[in-house]
């Protein structure tokens, strides 16, 4: 069972990205799978298309998932899904899964058809991070390249942060997982299958590369008739 939440909480993870690290768009312009890097740039884990994060075009149109627009995301016993909202706008920033302790938040945007956007976005990331403060390093892992953030905060508690990337078909979706330990492997282990079951759904509207991809109300497999 899945309980939907929804409000404009602060997460832990913006919190310690600081809000200009969680946009509506991203400005301008062995058992890890092996790094996929092609002449255009997109960046994932070459098994992307069998093992996600999914095109929707990649899934059968039979297995269940929660509606969210931009997201399809597969139900689990006591997942909590959480939607940010923008209240200005009433606009749906990001989407939150918290399970057994992990906080995976999720953000997908368009791209371009040819070229992907993490490498760039990587960079800017990381610059951000070091100017607050953090220590960060790029590590391989089971989506490719991802970033691995250590904060402090005022009252001396440290958080350990991964940002992960993937290009996809015209999308790029963007993770942050949080609320565990480097050294958690199996929380880390269920974090990153989180983000590999998701689905994206690009959508048909033309949008400019690094906007935010339209999402709406979280609508149950037994909901969408």
């Amino acid at each position: 069972m899945i309980n939907m939440l929804g409000g404009n909480r602060r997460s832990s993870q913006q919190r310690a990205q600081g809000d200009a690290d969680a946009p509506d768009d991203l400005g301008p312009a062995p058992a890890p799978a092996d790094l996929l890097l092609t002449e255009d740039e997109k960046e994932g884990p070459e098994d992307r298309a069998q093992h996600g994060p999914f095109d929707t075009s990649e899934t059968a149109d039979t297995h269940p998932y929660v509606d969210l627009g931009a997201l399809k995301i597969p139900p689990r016993d006591n997942l909590v899904l959480k939607v940010q909202v923008q209240q200005e706008a009433q606009r749906i920033m990001a989407v939150s899964l918290e399970l057994d302790g992990v906080e995976l938040l999720l953000q997908p945007f368009a791209a371009p058809k040819s070229s992907g956007l993490w490498a760039d976005v990587r960079e800017q990331l990381r610059a951000s991070l070091t100017e607050q403060g953090a220590v960060v390093e790029e590590v391989r892992g089971v989506a490719g390249r991802e970033l691995r953030a250590r904060t402090v905060d005022d009252d001396g508690k440290i958080s350990e942060i991964r940002f992960l990337g993937v290009d996809g078909p015209r999308w790029f979706l963007r993770g942050v997982i949080s609320g565990i330990s480097f050294d958690d492997a199996e929380r880390n282990a269920l974090a990153e299958q989180l983000f590999r079951e998701v689905a994206v759904d690009r959508g048909a509207e033309p949008l400019p590369p690094r906007d935010l991809l339209p999402m709406h109300v979280p609508v149950a497999p037994d909901q969408d008739a």
